[in-house]
C-alpha cells in the first residue's frame, strides 16, 4: 500500500532551500548565481526557525550578509565597467581589487620582453616608456597588451621618471574579475584597441625616410 508523503510547513521551506542551492550551482553567471544563493539562505533560515534546528540557522544566517554583499559588490561593478568613460574612472571601481605600492625615481618596473604578468595603474608620479619616448602619468592603466599577448611579453620597458605610487594586480586576480562580471572583458579589450590605435597614429605621424 502506497504511503502518502505530506509536507508541512518546515519540509517545504527547507526543500525550496535545496531546490535554490542546487539552482545556483546551475548558473554560469555570478549574480544570478549569488541570488539563488541567497534566496536558499533566507528558505534554510526560515527552515530552521520552523523547525527549530539551529545548525541550519546558524549557517545560512552567516552566509546570508556575505552573499548579500558580493552581489552588491558585483552588481557595483557591472554598473561602472557598463559606464567606464571619463563620467567612471577606472580608479571607482576597479582599484578596490588591486595593491599599493611605492616606486623610486630610476627604479625600472619591467624591461621589454620581460614575462607579463600584471596590470598596473599609475596613482601619483611620472613614467616613461624609452623605446617610444611617450610619458605615462597619473591615472593611467598600462601594461593590458602584454597580458593578452599570445607571447605573454611585454611590449614596451617602464622606467619611473620621478617618485610615485602606482595600483597594480595580478593575472589570476583578473580573471577572477572577469569569471565574476565578462563585462570586464570588454573594458580590457577596448584598452588594448585604443593602445593599438594610438600606435598607429603614431605610426603615421612620423615622417618618411628621405
Amino acid at each position: 500500500m502506497p504511503i502518502a508523503m505530506t509536507f508541512g510547513l518546515g519540509e517545504t521551506l527547507g526543500m525550496l532551500g535545496v531546490g535554490f542551492c542546487i539552482a545556483s550551482f546551475a548558473v554560469k553567471s555570478m549574480i544570478p548565481l549569488r541570488t539563488l544563493a541567497i534566496a536558499g539562505n533566507v528558505s534554510f533560515i526560515a527552515y530552521g526557525l520552523v523547525e527549530s534546528l539551529l545548525p541550519s540557522l546558524l549557517l545560512n544566517a552567516v552566509l546570508l550578509p556575505m552573499n548579500v554583499l558580493r552581489l552588491r559588490e558585483i552588481a557595483n561593478m557591472s554598473q561602472e565597467i557598463t559606464r567606464s568613460t571619463r563620467e567612471s574612472p577606472v580608479s571607482e571601481w576597479l582599484l578596490p581589487h588591486m595593491r599599493l605600492r611605492a616606486f623610486k625615481a630610476g627604479e625600472i618596473l619591467f624591461r621589454k620582453g620581460d614575462v607579463a604578468n600584471e596590470l598596473i595603474y599609475v596613482a601619483s608620479g611620472e613614467l616613461r616608456m624609452p623605446e617610444i619616448g611617450e610619458r605615462v602619468g597619473p591615472g593611467a592603466l598600462i601594461g593590458e597588451i602584454g597580458l593578452f599577448s599570445p607571447e605573454k611579453r611585454r611590449t614596451q620597458s617602464l622606467v619611473c621618471e620621478t617618485d610615485g605610487e602606482l595600483y597594480y594586480m595580478s593575472e589570476e586576480m583578473i580573471f577572477l574579475l572577469y569569471y565574476q562580471n565578462p563585462k570586464l572583458g570588454f573594458f580590457l579589450m577596448r584598452l588594448v584597441v585604443q593602445r593599438l590605435l594610438r600606435d598607429l597614429h603614431r605610426l603615421d605621424a612620423k615622417p618618411a625616410p628621405a
